[in-house]
């Protein structure tokens, strides 16, 4: 399993698809994995470089001490990619991933082909905001099963739901697994984001998708991201929650190979 060191840390990444395509990144959702990406992998690698990581605090990278900030995020993906001898790439991810793509996007123009932002938000209401503090004090309180019971609802449509108790029995033994401290820490990073005002200076390609019935991140905050990034193309997917890259894959996946297709010479 390839770890390199990044900032001080090992990141576990991966590499799928033609050695001489496009490379193409997705960051993780705050409680993804790369083989979260099942449905994505065998497709999207067919046309690009697809490169896949954890973040620090993520799974297979290393867990260090907090705080983590969104630039320190941004920061340890371009040492990969400067590890991997990756000049530019097509950056995106969804939630988290997509929050992280974003500010990388800010902070780094020069190494971003084009941006694809799928179920973020660049700022925090009040209502996500309390969302957010009840999975942190859960997760202080080392609880898996309340952990599991506060996101589940939130993150999958009722009708998903309602046809993959079975994956979400297998989901529920994975939470008892988490570096509970970690995860403390990737929520506090994310309560501290607040980019609205910053998107303006994105100019890159870019993206913005939502789930149509995304109860988590709502379609607004996608459409603020979307007004507020010169020329960005906005999508929603019928009948997908806030895990529309799950739901909805053949979709998703489509969209993602269209924009890339359409934008992928600057």
């Amino acid at each position: 399993m390839p770890r390199v060191k990044v900032n001080g840390i090992e990141i576990y990444y991966e590499l799928h698809g033609p050695e001489d395509a496009s490379v193409l990144v997705l960051s993780n959702g705050v409680l993804m994995s790369t083989a979260s990406w099942a449905f994505q992998t065998p497709v999207l690698a067919k046309h690009h470089r697809l490169l896949l990581y954890d973040c620090r605090g993520m799974w297979q990278s290393e867990h260090p001490a907090g705080p983590y900030t969104m630039e320190l995020h941004a920061d340890d993906l371009t040492g990969l990619l400067d590890r991997l001898g990756i000049d530019q790439a097509y950056i995106g991810g969804t939630s988290y991933g997509a929050e992280v793509s974003m500010v990388f996007a800010l902070n780094y123009p020069e190494r971003t082909r084009s941006l694809v932002v799928t179920s973020a938000v660049s700022q925090l209401d009040p209502l996500l905001r309390g969302l957010a503090d009840i999975w942190i004090g859960a997760a202080r309180a080392h609880d898996a099963e309340r952990l599991f019971q506060a996101v589940y609802p939130f993150t999958f449509s009722e009708g998903w739901i309602a046809a993959n108790q079975e994956v979400l029995d297998q989901a529920r033994e994975r939470y008892k697994l988490l570096d509970f401290d970690a995860f403390v820490e990737l929520m506090l990073c994310f309560s501290r984001l607040d980019i609205t005002a910053d998107l303006h200076r994105i100019a890159a390609p870019t993206l913005v998708v939502a789930g149509e019935l995304d109860m988590l991140k709502p379609r607004r905050y996608s459409e603020i991201i979307t007004r507020e990034i010169p020329g960005a193309e906005f999508a929603v997917i019928p009948q997908a929650g806030h895990a529309a890259m799950w739901e909805r894959a053949g979709v998703f996946n489509s969209l993602v190979l269209g924009f890339l297709a359409r934008h992928g010479e600057r």
